[in-house]
């Protein structure tokens, strides 16, 4: 059996050691109470180790949770005993009070999912404006039927003229996005009486977004619909041009050449058009 000075140290160091993460923390009363009692012993070994160093033998006061032992090694080994057994029942009190920490995170958080569930589910319902409210009161019964929604008006299609009316006014003031729109429109019908000038609306659009190519494709057919017709000069003039920016010069002259053989008397501003083209050309 270890000595009673051997023991007595032993008991003091294991009382006077920091208490540990079991021991931190602890509200209850039985913690409260568990404390106490550690602390009463420590004051008990106190008073036993004074008692030893002076030489005496049992302390003068006996702890109150026991009776007086007979020698100081037996009161010591009772003292680390009821040290050790309350250790253990710190511990379990802080198992416990862990656990219920625990619990109750895993219901909050399980109720806090459930909340964002339910929101995210009454939301788009609130947001459309379809769902009424559960206290809402029935609609009041009525003997006629409710009237049918009336029908929104049919949009208003543009005529021809009003089509190349505006395309005319996008061309003057170089929309030619919009006056290429307002051209197509006109010639999405065939039949049309105004498919003539839409299709010289479309080869003046074209050129002036320097699409070349397909301009002297438009400028053609718009030749090709009426090669006497009041867009002619027009049309083979930029026909020329449209072929001269492409780099097709020898097509461009001869363009020019077949505009004056049909039309000796060329308008004043198709005379003035021709000249610039030919320098342009070079055509001899």
């Amino acid at each position: 059996m270890r000595s009673a000075g051997a023991c007595l140290a032993v008991a003091m160091v294991l009382l006077a050691r920091p208490m540990g993460p079991a021991f931190a923390q602890i509200d209850s009363r039985e913690g409260i109470a568990l404390q106490n009692q550690i602390y009463q012993l420590r004051q008990d070994l106190r008073s036993l180790q004074d008692q030893i160093a002076r030489g005496g033998g049992a302390p003068a006061r006996a702890p109150a949770y026991a009776p007086a032992p007979a020698a100081s090694g037996d009161l010591v080994a009772q003292l680390l005993t009821r040290v050790d057994s309350l250790e253990e029942q710190v511990r379990q009190l802080r198992g416990r009070i862990d656990e219920t920490q625990n619990q109750v995170q895993r219901q909050g958080a399980d109720v806090n999912k459930r909340i964002d569930d339910l929101a995210f589910q009454i939301s788009p319902r609130r947001g459309a404006g379809s769902a009424p409210p559960a206290s809402a009161e029935p609609a009041p019964y009525r003997d006629t039927p409710p009237a049918p929604p009336e029908k929104p008006p049919a949009p208003v299609k543009r005529t021809p003229e009003l089509a190349l009316q505006e395309g005319n006014a996008a061309l003057a003031r170089r929309d030619y996005t919009a006056a290429e729109a307002s051209a197509r429109e006109v010639l999405a019908n065939r039949t049309s009486p105004r498919a003539y000038d839409a299709q010289l609306l479309l080869a003046q659009s074209l050129s002036g977004q320097k699409q070349y190519a397909q301009a002297a494709i438009a400028y053609d057919d718009a030749y090709n619909r009426s090669r006497k017709g009041i867009h002619a000069q027009d049309a083979l003039l930029g026909l020329a041009n449209a072929l001269a920016a492409i780099n097709e010069k020898k097509a461009s002259c001869d363009t020019l050449n077949r505009l004056r053989g049909d039309f000796p008397a060329l308008r004043p501003d198709i005379r003035d058009g021709v000249a610039a083209a030919s320098q342009r050309a070079a055509c001899r």
